[in-house]
């Protein structure tokens, strides 16, 4: 009975431990029948019908966009504003470099494939690639620049400074021409011809354009937070504030996390019922999901070991390998914060990286470095504008990379919370954010294989740091006898009065 009742409890909480997943597929299974049972039954063209049954789904929409604005600022300037108090020197500076350049190149591998493979366009009977109004490529990158520097805050949250262009006849003057007359032989005659009128572009700014301006609140956001944390104890009032800030949406992040699989269904079923081929929504999601795959394999396989292999000089491979209780435990939970006590122990047990670097890396790195996230929010992104029949310029482009790594940095390591900073990308190049619904059916399977990229380079950048700071951290702290009980204790990383006790029967018999 005991044995029944242990096996039951396991069982119990194996399921609660991962009912947001499972009701995540259930919600998928259920979209997809009522869809498609609904199409038998409707017909593209009923609108009013769709409209009703998208009601849910749009709730679900307009909770993620309002999450935006007080998550990315919240954020950003909390984990700048207090950066100081868990890292320091060189290890902090090395750290933060590690964490963006790999986010960087992570979003650079997903744009290169998305642009590639063009995922969006397979299957595709219709040619929309002629849809979207081109812009000149300068003026979409003095756009990218003009934006990081906002002229008002406030209207920042919803409006953006694009600009346009106008054209405009010009009519060149009467242009004359001296000939000579034929029945008069000493005077010239002049001969009046008009060339001919062209046009000639006028471009402005127009700065009622709807959309966030995410780009600038994020670069507020990255001085402000520089700022305070250069202010110390006199700005750690606001430092306060926004940690509560952040704090608070992560828990509304929660509560729409747990909505979700509801407004999913409503999204799926409509999305089917209004497609008049959705047979070609299934291949694209394929070649979409292939692309996302790819990507995060040659980012795992390939990028992350080679730059540990050039580093470190020891092989990448077995430092992974001592790594997969972590990653299978990324997998299954899709949650890098959770994983964060299996990641240190294996670090620390299985790679023996030195303890002081594990405690300061890991956290900091389940917190902002998100490689599998970053790079599955710009082929989103990108996918999104093929599927729709827009191209994204240069510029654009650009806004994407810059926008996929700061909204990864701002992701919380909890399950599907790139699906909320997915609005932010979005959101940043005047994507449609309701299009997210295209990719929500297999969302929830991509998460574990990006949150399982998240934590392996959390754990590369740990032994790459740790080997890049050995001269500037010493020593691991040494064993020193204790006359008391316990017979031996170890200082604590830093040299602190804090004692680690052992018994006299847990006594090492080396040193450290």
């Amino acid at each position: 009975m005991r044995e029944e009742r242990t096996c039951a409890q396991k069982f119990s909480k194996v399921i609660l431990d991962n009912l947001l997943i499972i009701l995540m597929i259930i919600a998928v299974i259920i979209g997809v029948v009522l869809g498609l049972g609904l199409r038998d039954i409707w017909e593209p063209y009923d609108k009013r019908k769709i409209f009703f049954l998208k009601f849910p789904g749009d709730l679900l929409m307009n909770m993620l966009k309002m999450l935006i604005l007080p998550l990315i600022v919240s954020s950003l300037i909390s984990s700048l504003a207090t950066l100081d108090s868990r890292a320091s020197g060189k290890m902090g500076l090395r750290a933060v470099v590690y964490y963006l350049s790999t986010t960087f190149a992570a979003v650079v591998l997903g744009i290169i494939l998305v642009v590639s493979i063009q995922p969006g366009k397979k299957g595709s009977r219709i040619d929309k690639s002629g849809a979207a109004k081109k812009a000149h490529p300068i003026d979409s990158l003095l756009d990218l620049i003009r934006n990081c520097f906002p002229n008002n805050l406030i209207t920042a949250c919803f409006q953006k400074q694009v600009t346009e262009v106008d054209q405009f006849e010009v009519k060149p003057p009467t242009m004359t021409t001296p000939t000579a007359n034929p029945n008069i032989s000493t005077t010239m005659m002049p001969n009046y011809t008009q060339a001919a009128s062209f046009f000639v572009d006028a471009p402005y700014i127009n700065g009622k354009a709807d959309g966030m301006n995410v780009l600038g609140l994020v670069v507020f956001s990255i001085f402000f937070g520089c700022i305070l944390q250069q202010m110390k104890d006199k700005g750690k009032p606001l430092v306060d504030l926004f940690e509560c800030l952040h704090l608070a949406s992560m828990k509304l992040v929660t509560l729409v996390i747990w909505y979700s699989p509801i407004g999913i269904i409503f999204l799926i079923a409509s999305k089917l019922v209004a497609m008049e081929r959705p047979e070609e929504m299934f291949e694209q999601l394929a070649y979409y999901m292939a692309t996302v795959l790819s990507g995060l394999a040659i980012h795992a396989f390939i990028l992350l070991p080679l730059l540990f292999l050039v580093i470190v000089r020891k092989n990448p491979y077995r430092f992974m390998y001592n790594m997969l209780k972590a990653l299978l435990t990324a997998w299954g939970t899709a949650s890098s914060s959770a994983t964060l006590p299996v990641t240190m122990e294996c670090l620390e047990d299985n790679n023996h990286v030195d303890i002081r670097v594990i405690k300061f890396v890991t956290p900091i790195g389940a917190t902002i470095n998100m490689d599998g996230t970053a790079l599955y929010e710009a082929v989103a992104s990108i996918f999104i504008a093929q599927n729709i029949g827009i191209s994204l310029d240069i510029g654009q482009i650009i806004i994407v990379s810059l926008t996929s790594t700061a909204a990864a940095i701002g992701a919380a390591g909890i399950p599907q919370a790139g699906l909320v900073t997915m609005t932010i990308v979005l959101s940043a190049v005047g994507l449609p954010i309701e299009e997210i619904t295209l990719i929500l059916s297999i969302d929830w399977f991509l998460d574990r294989f990006r949150t399982a990229v998240n934590v392996l380079g959390d754990s590369y950048g740990a032994g790459i740091i740790e080997h890049l700071s050995r001269n500037d951290i010493g020593a691991c702290p040494k064993y020193t006898l204790d006359t008391g009980a316990n017979g031996l204790t170890m200082g604590n990383d830093y040299g602190g009065t804090e004692n680690i006790a052992f018994r006299k029967d847990e006594l090492p018999t080396t040193k450290m």
